[in-house]
């Protein structure tokens, strides 16, 4: 398939230097009238919800300055964070939200073991979600129903991933003998079960970031995916690099203002900037070799996601309460959708089932979004979400529409860099795509803003952000 229009502006884009901001400005203007023209979205039923702030700490590459600690010290750090940002008393909070994926056994209810940590009341209920790279949208979205079924008013959202420290069992053969030993009632019986050991029995059960029901990695499937829509390598590249250099830029400039500084325990050290953003060149960025599918495939270290420790946290809340604490909420939460599909060929096209969705479901076009920030798995999968976005033949034959909804500008696409750069601790990227929404929304004087990603499972989710008017970009 050929798909020229996105591969000639991104070219183009890349070409000219990252001016996001600079056109921004004008675009301000000349739009200025046209924003108090356009459609609110405000719910026919329910009540306005909205994002108050968000918080993370630097998501940094997995056995760097993270590497001594534990899921719930990271986890803690960005709950007691938000209330610190906001000032909203922990007294205030209904209810605690959390995801992560890599589940630490000793904290399984980490929602609850963070929660404590943080300071929070011991009368605070809180319970851990999961669905892959989504669960912190899981957490936001779960709280959006909590508050509009009337149990609870203000809910603290957010997710953690730690991969420093991934759990590694022993075999199923070692843990069963082990679990016979436990149970075996004197010594004879003990060294009679030690008498079966059989070498194989200390070959560990490593986990892996592939699919239970193919066995394929993600990375493998990125690649078929990338290679079925026709994005070439240089293309890929080309995304990456756009990546690395727009997130630079944001760092820069102080546009990530969802970062807190955070004192590693045990240490003097104090971590406050992602550190996995590195602008390379094209010729460094040709020359390494395919991760996955060898000697052909496309894609490599540098246009993929990089295993990331890292947690966010934010508060989520009515218009209503949000006045009554004194505090000028972010965005209001408007619309939402998960999309679920073959997680064999099509594992990461979540976006480009969701989006058409939730366009749809809130009455916009694709002209009426203002920020768009996918989660970048791999450049591939981007690219390959946004040309089957771009696909009359995709949508006809896979989403039973008459025309494609069109791929998004890439003049508003994830101009503060994403996954691919900044780092993607799998379930706290959810909250970091929320926040770079409402911020963006503020400081490119945008209404409308569409979250999408993909995750594990053929699962994607789509969100709507409108910009709260009482918003500032801090």
């Amino acid at each position: 398939m050929a798909f020229c229009s996105v591969n000639n502006i991104l070219r183009k884009q890349l070409t000219s230097g990252l001016k996001c901001n600079q056109r921004s400005a004008v675009r301000s203007i000349s739009l200025s009238t046209q924003q108090h023209q356009k459609k609110s979205l405000a719910p026919k039923n329910g009540q306005n919800i909205v994002l108050v702030d968000g918080v993370r700490t630097p998501f940094l590459m997995s056995g760097t300055d993270y590497a001594k600690l534990m899921p719930y010290e990271l986890a803690k750090e960005a709950l007691s964070g938000i209330l610190k940002k906001t000032g909203v008393p922990k007294e205030a909070i209904d209810y605690v939200i959390y995801g992560t994926v890599m589940q630490e056994v000793r904290t399984s209810n980490i929602a609850r073991e963070a929660s404590l940590a943080a300071g929070y009341s011991d009368k605070t209920p809180s319970h851990t979600v999961t669905m892959a790279c989504i669960s912190s949208n899981v957490a936001m979205t779960t709280a959006i129903g909590l508050i509009n079924s009337g149990v609870y008013e203000t809910i603290v959202c957010g997710g953690v991933e730690f991969m420093s420290d991934i759990p590694i069992k022993h075999s199923r053969k070692m843990r069963s003998l082990m679990l016979k030993a436990n149970k075996a009632k004197n010594l004879q019986q003990r060294l009679a079960l030690l008498a079966t050991i059989r070498p194989d029995f200390f070959v560990p059960d490593l986990p892996s970031i592939a699919e239970f029901s193919s066995g394929e990695t993600m990375g493998h499937s990125a690649d078929r995916l990338a290679a079925a829509f026709g994005a070439s390598r240089k293309e890929q590249d080309d995304f990456a690099l756009r990546s690395h250099k727009a997130a630079q830029e944001a760092s820069e400039k102080g546009y990530l203002t969802d970062i807190m500084p955070f004192q590693v325990p045990g240490s003097s050290k104090v971590v406050d900037k992602d550190n996995g953003i590195r602008v390379s060149t094209p010729e460094k960025l040709a020359s390494l070799k395919p991760a996955f599918v060898k000697p052909h495939g496309t894609i490599t270290a540098a246009n993929a996601s990089f295993l990331t420790d890292g947690a966010s946290a934010c508060i989520v809340t009515t218009e209503e309460k949000c006045k009554q604490l004194g505090l000028k909420p972010k965005a209001y939460l408007r619309n939402f959708l998960y999309v679920s599909q073959d997680p064999i060929d099509q594992l990461l096209l979540g976006p480009a089932y969701g989006t058409p969705r939730i366009l749809e479901k809130a009455g916009l076009t694709p002209k009426d979004i203002d920020v768009w920030e996918f989660h970048e798995a791999f450049a591939g999968q981007i690219l390959a979400n946004l040309k089957a976005l771009d696909s009359d033949w995709f949508a006809q034959k896979y989403m039973n529409r008459q025309s494609k909804v069109g791929a998004p500008d890439i003049g508003k696409f994830n101009n503060w860099g994403g996954s691919l750069s900044i780092g993607h601790p799998f379930a706290a990227t959810g909250v970091r795509l929320a926040m770079h929404t409402a911020n963006r929304l503020v400081r490119e004087d945008g209404q409308f803003g569409l979250v999408a990603a993909c995750a594990a499972g053929g699962q994607g989710v789509a969100m709507i952000l409108e910009r709260h008017p009482d918003a500032n970009p801090q």
